[in-house]
C-alpha cells in the first residue's frame, strides 16, 4: 500500500517484455479479457523483476527471453481494478529464445504500431506509456 495526499491506495509491481519485431510491439490478451497487455506479470514475493520477467514469460508465451535489458519504470493507474490502484512495471526490452505462443492464461498475441494500440477501444495505460516510451526512441513505428 502507498500514499498520496492522505489517500491509501493499492500498487500491484509487474515485470513486463518489451518485444520488438517489424517495428511493432508484442502484447498479449489474457483469456475471457478485452485489451491487450504487456507480457509478464505480477513480481512474487522475494523475486527481482527480471526473474519475475523470466517466470511469466515462460508461462505466458512458452519461451524464455535472452538479452534483456532494462527500459525503464512506468507507473499509471492499473487498468481492470479497482480505482485508485496504481501500476508499477519495470519493463525491460529483450528478445525471446524462439516464436512465442500463447500459453496458460494467454488467448492471444499481437504485434502492434503506437496507433494501431491507440486506435483499439480499450488499452492499458501502462502499455500505453511504453508504446510512447519505444516511439520517442525511434523503435517503432507511430
Amino acid at each position: 500500500m502507498a500514499t498520496a495526499l492522505g489517500r491509501v491506495y493499492a500498487v500491484i509491481r509487474t515485470a513486463a517484455l518489451a518485444h520488438i519485431r517489424d517495428r511493432r510491439l508484442l502484447q498479449t490478451r489474457s483469456t475471457g479479457k478485452d485489451v491487450f497487455y504487456m507480457a509478464g506479470g505480477k513480481i512474487d514475493p522475494g523475486e527481482t523483476p527480471e526473474s519475475a520477467l523470466h517466470r511469466e514469460i515462460r508461462e505466458e508465451l512458452g519461451v524464455g527471453a535472452v538479452e534483456v535489458a532494462e527500459l525503464g519504470v512506468f507507473e499509471a493507474e492499473a487498468y481492470g481494478h479497482a480505482p485508485g490502484t496504481r501500476l508499477h512495471m519495470t519493463c525491460f526490452l529483450g528478445d525471446l529464445t524462439e516464436e512465442p505462443h500463447p500459453s496458460g492464461e494467454i488467448a492471444e498475441l499481437r504485434w502492434f504500431t503506437l496507433a494501431e494500440y491507440e486506435a483499439m477501444e480499450h488499452v492499458a495505460p501502462g502499455s500505453l506509456l511504453v508504446f510512447q516510451r519505444l516511439h520517442a526512441l525511434g523503435l517503432i513505428d507511430a
